[in-house]
């Protein structure tokens, strides 16, 4: 069978999303399976999603997707370029050919480009050597003056958040050898964390209107809607204000040494929000006062939740160990069938099989199962709330 990968948050799932996966299907053929590797309840912004992986996974399945499978934690919480490498690891193993994602140019050759040139050792050399001149330099800006005096105006890509990563997409399958191929879809409507129109609203609006009591329906397919609609009316929906008391009180309990072994935590970083944490105020006020030019506001907010959840620098390292089943319809079951035994990466359709996969796989699902109950809390119903949820809760069948 074939199948096509597409990383993701559907935070929440809305028509763009529908189009690329709708649109790769008329690229491919019909009868394509569509695999997505979806981040679980934390986000690579920095934030938690709107709602849980297990409602986002079952909204997404009923819209289009045949299966999703979660990116754990570690990962989920890394840079683009750790985001984007342990996705591509997991799509590969699950034996995907192609690689599908937005891109606000669609200019397959200028990301190709982009991709081959950051890879390369006069790269790296170059924006090693900008850093150290200027140490006000994040490595963003570093990257892109490098890219723009080798590739003249190319890199002006790199100021688009979804060709970022789609550099870093077709780098992660460079850098892996997989034989997979891209699939390039022009995005639609407001790009991500920006404004849309029409039919097509960026996900940052779809999260301002639920928040504000408002009706995204119209830029939601009808079937995703109605199970978000379902989660909404049970009480599971982010309540940022019980969210950031359950998170502040795990943050104040963390050691400094604990900071120093944060992911990115080198060059004093991890010292430096640790002071921001002991001087009070709530995340965002914290990953502000830890910020500057050359670490960015989303690196430490990706960091203070690292720190709350327990995830350190050797948590992302290497590829995820386990591939966890979220949501399946029949195609996607039948593709499980098909590809489990062959499956670089272990499947984990049941939870409790990751103790049969090591001390680093159980750990790294740990750090997920304690996300999702801190997640928990911060909704707004307690009804049928337990600890290690996430250990007892199997994919949804659609």
């Amino acid at each position: 069978m074939r199948a096509v990968g597409i990383v993701c948050e559907y935070n929440p799932f809305h028509r763009g999303h529908q189009y690329l996966i709708e649109e790769s299907r008329r690229r491919l053929g019909e009868d394509t399976a569509v695999i997505c590797t979806m981040s679980g309840d934390f986000v690579q912004r920095g934030e938690a999603a709107i709602f849980d992986k297990f409602t986002r996974a079952e909204a997404a399945c009923r819209t289009g997707a045949d299966l999703v499978v979660e990116l754990p934690l570690p990962w989920c919480l890394s840079s683009a370029e750790g985001f984007a490498s342990g996705a591509v690891a997991m799509l590969t193993a699950l034996g995907c050919d192609t690689l599908a994602f937005g891109s606000e140019s669609g200019d397959a050759d200028a990301l190709e480009k982009l991709a081959a040139y950051l890879l390369s050792p006069d790269a790296l050399t170059d924006i090693r050597r900008r850093m150290g001149e200027d140490a006000s330099l994040s490595f963003a800006r570093a990257r892109q003056l490098s890219a723009q005096a080798a590739l003249g105006d190319t890199a002006l890509l790199l100021n688009r958040p979804n060709d970022i990563l789609g550099v870093e997409y077709l780098k992660a399958i460079r850098k892996s050898g997989a034989d997979i191929k891209s699939l390039i879809v022009r995005r639609e409507g407001g790009g991500h964390d920006s404004r849309g129109e029409g039919a097509f609203r960026s996900a940052m609006q779809l999260r301002e209107m639920i928040r504000a009591g408002e009706d995204p329906s119209p830029y939601i397919p009808a079937a995703a809607m109605a199970v978000y609609r379902s989660a909404a009316d049970s009480g599971q929906i982010r309540d940022d204000r019980l969210l950031e008391t359950a998170l502040l009180s795990r943050l104040y309990s963390v050691k400094p040494e604990a900071f120093d072994a944060l992911p990115d935590a080198g060059g004093g970083t991890g010292r430096r929000l640790y002071s921001a944490v002991r001087n009070g105020g709530g995340t965002e006020q914290i990953a502000a006062a830890a910020s500057s030019k050359r670490f960015t506001n989303a690196r430490m907010r990706r960091m203070l939740l690292c720190a709350a959840l327990g995830v350190c620098a050797e948590d992302t390292k290497g590829v995820p160990p386990y591939i966890r089943v979220l949501a399946a319809n029949e195609k996607g079951r039948a593709l499980l069938r098909e590809r489990g035994g062959q499956s670089a990466i272990p499947i984990l359709a049941k939870p409790a099989a990751v103790r049969y996969l090591g001390e680093r796989a159980e750990r790294i699902f740990t750090l997920g199962a304690g996300a999702h109950d801190l997640y928990r809390l911060g909704c707004a119903s307690r009804d049928g709330m337990q600890p290690d949820a996430d250990w007892r809760r199997n994919p949804a069948i659609v």
